[in-house]
């Protein structure tokens, strides 16, 4: 692989990341390496109206990846909603912020104040709505609709992630073994990573596999061209609007 435009892409342990990335984490890493999204972040103060336009409430720094981002989705499918009890009961308990474990992050998107809380092994989004204080007690809200089992059962599975970290917060996770599902995500953003600084489908095929699997197998109708063009076929589509699936957004009008 001489050519130095595709050196910076070779697969290296950077990538790996990916493999334990959500549904919406993804997204961003496809929406992030959108050209025309990276000129609307560079024009942002001309274009106020352009997030809507990706799925987002605010533009997010295309320079951060999912680890260091914090991308909000319009509208955002996940996540937990905080609301003031309006009836308590005698031993409810309060909203307290420093209590909830992990690193937290506040965000603004224009309507409403979002925690972003990381701890290793998972991470959670909050929507704080207005009104609610510190030391309030507090109800977990769902959205009504059509939908409206698959997002309590979302709504469950959140809340209950957020009560193991609580219990404790562990120093290292051990992980399971990446699934093929994992596995193809990294290999298409690292094919979509090549085929924007210009590498050939050989040169992807070479970063991915090695030189002697591509040297011994590369042949112009054969398995591994076909191979090298879906994923590069499938990173494209991602990044021109199949994103939008993963972070579980409607189709734009």
């Amino acid at each position: 692989m001489a050519d130095s435009r595709t050196r910076h892409w070779h697969p290296t342990a950077a990538y790996l990341y990916v493999l334990h990335l959500d549904g919406p984490a993804l997204a961003w890493e496809y929406l992030r390496r959108h050209p025309d999204y990276r000129q609307d972040w560079l024009r942002r103060a001309q274009r106020p109206d352009a997030a809507q336009h990706w799925g987002l409430r605010l533009l997010e720094d295309p320079a951060l990846d999912a680890r260091d981002a914090h991308p909000i989705w319009f509208p955002d499918a996940q996540g937990v909603h905080l609301y003031p009890d309006a009836d308590p009961m005698p031993d409810a308990a309060p909203f307290t912020l420093w209590r909830i474990p992990g690193d937290k992050y506040l965000i603004h998107d224009g309507v409403r104040l979002v925690l972003r809380v990381r701890w290793p092994g998972g991470r959670l989004r909050l929507a704080l709505a207005p009104g609610l204080a510190d030391g309030m007690a507090y109800v977990y809200a769902v959205r009504a609709g059509a939908d409206l089992l698959a997002h309590a059962q979302a709504l469950t599975l959140e809340v209950n992630k957020l009560a193991l970290a609580s219990d404790t917060i562990p120093i290292a996770v051990v992980r399971p073994r990446p699934t093929l599902s994992a596995l193809q995500e990294l290999h298409t953003l690292q094919a979509l990573d090549a085929t924007l600084a210009g590498a050939s489908l050989r040169d992807i095929a070479e970063g991915l596999l090695g030189p002697k699997t591509v040297a011994r197998d590369w042949h112009a109708d054969g398995a591994l061209r076909a191979r090298m063009r879906r994923l590069v076929r499938r990173g494209d589509t991602l990044m021109r609007g199949g994103y939008r699936r993963l972070a579980q957004l409607p189709a734009p009008v």
